[in-house]
């Protein structure tokens, strides 16, 4: 899993979408969520598995509620992910293959992860 920076979730921000360069692989998933959320924690124990099996599989994460980031402020980020992509609930994944956006959803299972990334 790879971190989200600040600067690449502004972009998102500004964008509307996150840049290319994130979900240009032949699958690639983004998760915003708070590091709080107990289904988060069981979305990280299967991902590191999902990296070694699918050695293209690109997973980005921010956990924004612990981020401290300084031109961007944490509630304007949950506002965008809420209002923008439409979900209140965590943790938030959003789909990508090939660099165009699949579908996004919420907790889900191993096998539904790779199933909506057409694993």
């Amino acid at each position: 899993m790879i971190k989200l920076n600040e600067e690449q979730c502004q972009a998102a921000l500004n964008n509307g979408d996150f840049d290319a360069s994130l979900i240009s692989g032949s699958a690639s998933a983004i998760i915003l969520t708070q590091s709080w959320c107990p289904q988060w924690a069981a979305m990280k124990t299967f991902i590191p598995e999902l990296e070694d099996e699918y050695k293209d599989l690109r997973i980005y994460y921010v956990e924004y509620d612990i981020e401290t980031w300084n031109t961007l402020k944490n509630e304007d980020f949950m506002a965008f992910k809420e209002n923008k992509f439409g979900s209140r609930e965590i943790p938030y994944v959003r789909y990508y293959q090939n660099g165009k956006y699949l579908r996004d959803g919420n907790f889900i299972s191993k096998e539904g992860f790779k199933s909506r990334l057409g694993l």
